[in-house]
C-alpha cells in the first residue's frame, strides 16, 4: 500500500500529535498515532486524501511552517491554542478539526493479531486499559443478560454476489444503491417477477467479516471513511458505502413522522407540509408502508436492559427537568425508548448491546437491509448484487410520446473498466441524497440537488459522580429520546475511537475526559435544518439560517445541558470549538449565546441528508412525480431519501424504507 503522506507531512503530523497531547500521558507513541492516521487515509484514499494533504500543508503554515516542528512541545501547544483552539477565523476553525482525527487515531489504536479484528490480541490494548474500556469478548454477562454471540443464517449468499466475469449484459431492472431505498425497491420489484440487478458502489461485508477495529471499519464501510464534509467543512455527513448502505452502520432508530404518542403534539405535520407544497402523499397508504417495513424488520421498542445507562439517564433527567419547567411545550414533550430493527427485541436473537452499532454489527443481530430484503430478493426472487461498482450515468433513448426512456446504465467496475448494461424495463436510483443527485445530474436530468435538508446533530457529554451508572459503554449506543417539538434529544454513547472524535476539549483536558470514560454519560441534540443545502460540484453546500436555525441550536444545547444537570451531572462538555466546560452554577443560556455565534463555533454532523430530488406534481418544482418517477421519463424511479420534499425532523431510516415501499410495493411501478 502506497504511503499516503510525504516526509514533511509525516513530520508535521507527529509534531501536531505531540502538541495535542501536551501535559497528557500517552501509552502509545506519537509515531504509532501517525502510523494509525496513515493506515486510515491509505484505505480511504480518493479526494478525501487529497483534501487532508492540502489541509496539513495549510495548517502547518498557519502554525509557523518549519518553525512549528522545531519548537518544543509546550511552544507548539501554545501555538495550537492561540491559532486553532481560540480562533474565530473560519479557515482556522476548519483546520482545528484535525484534532478529531488525531484523537480518533490515538484512541482507535488496534494491535494486530492473527486474524482481522483479533480481540484476543487486544485484550491488553494499552489505550483501552488507560480509559478502563473492555472489548465485548471479555465482558462479563450475568443471568438475564444477552450473551454477545453471533446469530447465523441471515446473510446474503456469496453465490448471489457478482463480479465482472459473472455480470450479465442485460437485466429487466437495474437498482442503483443497496441501502434503505434500494434494498426495499429491489425486493419488491424482484418479487413482481422482474430480473433485478442491484449495483452498489461500496464493498460486500457480511456480518462475520465485520470487526471491532473501528478505524478499519469506518474506512471500509463509510463514504470517505466517515470524513465526508460539506463544502465549508462545518458539517460532517455520515453515509454508509457498502452492501446494505447506511442500514449497516446506523443505530437502527425507527421513528415515523407524526406518530401519536411518539411525536410531540406541536410538531410540524410533515405529510401535510408536503401536500401544501405540491407533493401530496396518501397518508393512509404511507403509514401502511411503514407497517409493511415494520413486519419485515421486526421493528419494536428496544429492551431497557440494552440501554441501561445512557437511556434512563436521559429519561430521568428529562423528567426532573420538565417537572420544574413552566413551559407548556416542555410539559407536552414525549420521552420514550427508541424503536429499532435490532433483534427483534425480546427474542433470542435480540440486540446483544455491544455498543458498536456505528461500525457494523459483527454478530448478525441487526435486521438491516443486508440481512432481510436483499438476501430474500436474491434467494427467493433471483436478484443479484454487484458491489464495488460505480454507476456513471443512465443512457437514454426517446420514447414514442417524446419522454426519455432509460435504455442502459454505464458502470465503472472495480478495476476501472467500463461496462454498458442494458435495462429492458427500467432503472431505480437509490444511491442516497448526495450520490443520487450527482448521478441524475450526470445523466442530464435538470434541477437535481436543490433544497437538501439535514437533521443536524451535536453532542453534550456529562461527567457523573464516581460510581454512578457503571460502565456507560456496555450498552446499545442509542436508547432513548425526548421530542421537544422543534428539536429532539437523543441518548448515545460510542466506543473509544468514535467517542474520542466527538469528545470536546483540547490537550490534557481532553485526555482527562477520556480517562473518565466509564463515568461520562452522553446525549445529543437533533434539529431540522429545512432545505438549506445544495449538491454542487459533487459536494454538499450547506449553511444554517442565522435567524431561524442558530437560536434553535443554542436553545437545544442549553436544554440538554440542563437535563444532564437535572440527572446529577457534575459538569458538562458541549461540543463547542473552544472546548470549555459548563458547570451547574453558570448561566447556561448565556454560555451558549457567547459560544455559538455562527455554525463554525460548534461541532455539527448529520446522518440523515434528505431532499435534493424532491417529489412535486409540477416538474418546475421537483425532480420526481408523486409516484417517485422522474419527470419527463417513462421508466426511471428514485426511491431514496432524496425525494423528500422537506425535512422530516426525525431519523430517516424507516421513512426512507417506507417511501421505497410506497413507490414499489403497492403495485408494479413499471406496469
Amino acid at each position: 500500500m502506497t504511503a499516503p503522506f510525504n516526509f514533511g507531512q509525516l513530520r508535521f503530523l507527529k509534531a501536531l500529535t505531540e502538541a495535542l497531547f501536551h501535559d497528557a500521558d500517552m501509552v502509545i507513541s506519537a509515531d504509532q498515532v501517525v502510523a494509525n492516521i496513515c493506515d486510515l487515509f491509505a484505505k480511504v484514499g480518493g479526494t478525501k486524501l487529497d483534501e487532508i494533504r492540502l489541509s496539513l500543508t495549510a495548517t502547518e503554515l498557519v502554525l509557523g511552517g518549519p518553525f512549528f516542528t522545531e519548537d518544543d512541545i509546550a511552544g507548539r501547544a501554545e501555538k495550537v491554542r492561540d491559532r486553532l483552539q481560540n480562533s474565530q477565523i473560519d479557515l482556522f476553525q476548519d483546520m482545528a478539526r484535525l484534532r478529531g482525527i488525531v484523537y480518533a487515531c490515538y484512541y482507535g489504536h488496534w494491535q494486530p493479531g492473527l486474524e482481522p479484528g483479533d480481540q484476543d490480541a487486544n485484550a491488553a490494548n494499552p489505550v483501552h486499559r488507560q480509559i478502563g474500556f473492555t472489548l465485548p469478548k471479555f465482558r462479563q454477562r450475568g443471568a438475564g443478560e444477552m450473551p454477545i454471540e453471533a446469530v447465523h443464517g441471515r446473510e446474503i449468499d456469496p453465490a448471489h454476489i457478482l463480479d465482472a466475469d459473472t455480470l450479465g449484459d442485460e437485466y429487466d431492472v437495474i437498482v442503483l444503491g443497496s441501502g434503505a431505498g434500494g434494498g426495499v425497491a429491489a425486493f419488491n420489484i424482484a418479487a413482481q417477477g422482474y430480473k433485478v440487478l442491484v449495483v452498489e458502489a461500496g464493498p460486500f461485508y457480511p456480518s462475520h467479516a465485520i470487526t471491532h477495529h473501528e478505524l478499519d471499519m469506518v474506512a471500509s464501510l463509510y463514504k470517505h471513511g466517515a470524513l465526508q464534509t460539506s463544502t465549508n467543512r462545518d458539517f460532517v455527513v455520515f453515509q454508509g458505502r457498502c452492501v446494505g448502505g447506511s442500514s449497516t452502520i446506523n443505530n437502527g432508530i425507527c421513528l415515523r413522522v407524526n406518530e401519536p404518542g411518539r411525536t410531540h403534539p406541536d410538531a410540524l405535520d410533515v405529510l401535510a407540509k408536503w401536500a401544501s407544497i405540491g407533493a401530496p402523499v396518501d397518508a393512509a397508504a404511507f403509514h401502511a408502508s411503514y407497517d409493511a417495513v415494520q413486519a419485515k424488520l421486526g421493528i419494536a421498542k428496544i429492551e431497557p436492559r440494552s440501554g441501561r445507562h445512557n437511556g434512563p439517564h436521559l429519561l430521568n433527567g428529562w423528567a426532573a427537568y420538565a417537572a420544574a419547567s413552566s413551559d407548556p411545550r416542555e410539559q407536552r414533550a414525549v420521552a420514550d425508548w427508541f424503536a429499532k430493527n435490532f433483534g427483534p427485541p425480546f427474542t433470542p436473537t435480540a440486540c446483544a448491546y455491544c455498543g458498536y452499532c456505528n461500525s457494523g454489527c459483527a454478530y448478525g443481530r441487526r435486521m438491516g437491509i443486508a440481512q432481510t430484503y436483499l438476501p430474500e430478493a436474491c434467494r427467493d426472487h433471483g436478484a443479484r448484487i454487484l458491489p464495488g461498482t460505480k454507476a456513471e450515468r443512465i443512457v437514454w433513448q426517446t420514447a414514442i410520446d417524446g419522454r426519455r426512456e432509460a435504455e442502459a446504465v454505464k458502470l465503472i467496475l472495480p478495476d476501472g473498466s467500463q461496462r454498458l448494461v442494458r435495462a429492458r424495463v427500467g432503472v431505480v436510483v437509490a444511491c442516497g441524497t448526495i450520490a443520487s443527485s450527482k448521478l441524475l445530474d450526470r445523466s442530464d436530468i435538470d434541477g437535481t440537488g436543490y433544497q437538501v435538508s439535514l437533521n443536524v446533530a451535536s453532542p453534550v457529554v456529562a461527567l457523573m459522580p464516581d460510581g454512578v451508572g457503571g460502565d456507560a459503554w456496555d450498552e446499545d449506543q442509542m436508547a432513548s429520546y425526548v421530542d421537544c417539538g422543534d428539536f429532539l434529544l437523543e441518548s448515545h454513547f460510542q466506543p473509544p475511537m468514535s467517542m474520542a472524535s466527538l469528545m470536546p476539549g483540547w490537550f490534557a483536558d481532553h485526555a482527562a475526559r477520556m480517562q473518565n470514560f466509564g463515568r461520562v454519560h452522553s446525549a445529543g441534540i437533533l434539529f431540522p435544518a429545512d432545505r438549506r443545502g445544495r449538491v454542487k460540484d459533487d459536494k454538499l453546500e450547506f449553511r444554517l439560517d442565522t435567524t431561524d436555525d442558530l437560536p434553535v441550536l443554542r436553545r437545544a444545547m442549553a436544554t440538554l445541558t440542563k437535563v444532564h444537570f437535572a440527572a446529577g451531572a457534575i459538569e458538562c462538555y458541549p461540543a463547542v470549538a473552544s472546548g470549555r466546560k459548563v458547570t451547574a452554577d453558570m448561566d447556561i443560556d448565556a454560555f451558549f449565546a457567547r459560544e455559538i455565534r455562527e455554525q463554525d463555533d460548534i461541532t455539527l454532523s448529520s446522518s440523515h441528508p434528505h431532499g435534493g430530488n424532491a417529489i412535486n406534481e409540477n416538474p418546475q418544482y421537483g425532480v420526481v412525480d408523486p409516484r417517485c418517477r422522474v419527470h419527463g421519463t417513462t421508466n426511471v424511479l428514485v426511491t431514496d431519501a432524496s425525494v423528500f420534499p422537506s425535512c422530516i425532523r426525525v431519523n430517516a431510516q424507516w421513512t426512507t424504507m417506507a417511501m421505497a415501499q410506497y413507490a414499489t410495493g403497492r403495485s408494479d411501478p413499471f406496469g
